[in-house]
């Protein structure tokens, strides 16, 4: 097949342990997923509907590249994300077919440009210009299922310049891992290669030019990177 322009590369994250790599196909994301940060942001938990929108999976910044400090913004936020790599898909799953899916764990940022969600919000106006920009998704090496332990007491945390800024355990999570695959996947359908951001606990707060940020999924993945 021949094609009017360069076809883009097809985004990958590296994978621990191993010289292969993870293609990315879609990027998923669920809002209000702990209760303390949707009350830090003023909104309430609907358990009965969970609330998703999507990011380009040339969104994703890997190997511990450098994030841009993004345009049109002075109010960029860090949102730490466990974030959950589908091996396989479907359609109108139950959460115990939907747990059979999951392939690797990672540690990911959700950046936010919270002033033009804020005004987004106001008007009523769908989100992407506040989630969806370029380099909005810096997410870690995976690691397989296989060999990544995880319950209700793991712990997910972020520190920016040495200071904590957010930390929590799984155990938090509104609907976990199984509920949010099966949700979305009444929604869409889901294939392997699509990325899932699991959402972020209190604690959100501003980066500046310069910081520096460690992100991990303690035990599981680590990442460390820049906003330049």
């Amino acid at each position: 097949m021949t094609y009017t322009i360069v076809p883009p590369a097809l985004p990958s994250l590296p994978i621990i342990g191993s010289d292969q790599r993870f293609p990315i196909r879609r990027v998923f994301c669920i809002g209000r997923n702990y209760a303390e940060h949707a009350r830090e942001m003023g909104a309430s938990v609907d358990k009965s509907a969970p609330m998703f929108f999507c990011k380009p999976a040339d969104a994703v910044v890997s190997d511990g590249a450098d994030v841009p400090y993004p345009s049109a913004t002075t109010d960029l936020h860090h949102e730490v994300e466990m974030v959950v790599a589908l091996g396989s898909g479907g359609h109108d799953l139950t959460p115990e077919q939907a747990a059979t899916l999951v392939w690797g764990y990672g540690v990911g940022l959700d950046l936010t440009r919270r002033d033009l969600q804020a005004q987004a919000k106001a008007k009523g106006h769908p989100w992407d210009v506040a989630k969806a920009f370029d380099h909005s998704a810096p997410v870690s090496a995976l690691r397989p299922a296989a060999e990544a332990t995880l319950d209700a007491n793991s712990v997910l945390q972020l520190s920016v310049n040495g200071e904590l800024r957010q930390r929590t355990t799984l155990g938090e999570m509104v609907h976990g891992v199984p509920q949010i695959i099966a949700a979305l996947s009444t929604l869409f359908e889901l294939k392997g290669g699509d990325l899932i951001f699991t959402g972020t606990p209190a604690g959100v707060a501003a980066l500046q030019r310069g910081d520096r940020f460690h992100a991990e999924l303690i035990g599981v993945a680590e990442l460390d990177g820049q906003i330049v």
